[in-house]
Formats: structure tokens, C-alpha cells, sequence
């Protein structure tokens, strides 16, 4: 059985973006609004090590969604703001996939 150690090390493979994209398309496949509260929880609860505070690793850094949903906006994979909601586009859903299923393959989720 896998530690959580090794786990979170699987994790750093994967990019921002893409743990950011496979959230997204977690929330809106449990028939939910994908807000950037929600986002944020989505990602802390599923990737901690990934968006915590450095010296409060309890919190959630919502900082570091930032510059990567800017990102995604502009590669034309999400649509939506921080004062909506997210929507994955059909590109942004094809890739969500693929990587819910190269998470799912490495045993991670």
C-alpha cells in the first residue's frame, strides 16, 4: 500500500493546470457550479501540497491558482472568472480526461 509521501511525489509530476483542469471537471461531474471558492476547496482537498501556505500548510494559498486559470483562459481550455464560475471547454474537457485518466492509471485517485 502506497504511503501518502508517495503519493504527493506522484503528484509533482503533474502540472498546476492540469490538477487545476481535472478539478474543475470534478466539481461540474458532481452536478455543481464550479465557483472559485469551490475551486479552491476542490484543490485543497485533493492536492493539499499543492496549494498550501508554506509556513501554514492548514490553509489553502488561493494565490497560486492565479496565474494558472489566467493560463488555461488563455489556451482557450476554461471560460469563466473568479467573480463567476468555471466551465471547461470542449478542448478543456478532452484534456481534463486525459489526465482524470493518467491520475486515475497511477493509481493516485
Amino acid at each position: 500500500m502506497q504511503n501518502k509521501k508517495d503519493k504527493n511525489l506522484n503528484f509533482s509530476k503533474v502540472s498546476v493546470n492540469d490538477l487545476i483542469l481535472f478539478c474543475i471537471h470534478s466539481v461540474i461531474a458532481n452536478s455543481e457550479q464550479c465557483s472559485f471558492e469551490r475551486l479552491v476547496k476542490e484543490c485543497f482537498t485533493l492536492f493539499p501540497d499543492t496549494l498550501k501556505f508554506t509556513r501554514y500548510p492548514i490553509w489553502p494559498d488561493s494565490r497560486k491558482l492565479d496565474r494558472p486559470l489566467r493560463a488555461l483562459r488563455n489556451e482557450k481550455l476554461i471560460i469563466g472568472d473568479p467573480k463567476t464560475y468555471f466551465i471547461l471547454t470542449e478542448t478543456g474537457e478532452e484534456k481534463a480526461a486525459v489526465v482524470a485518466k493518467s491520475l486515475r492509471q497511477g493509481k493516485l485517485l
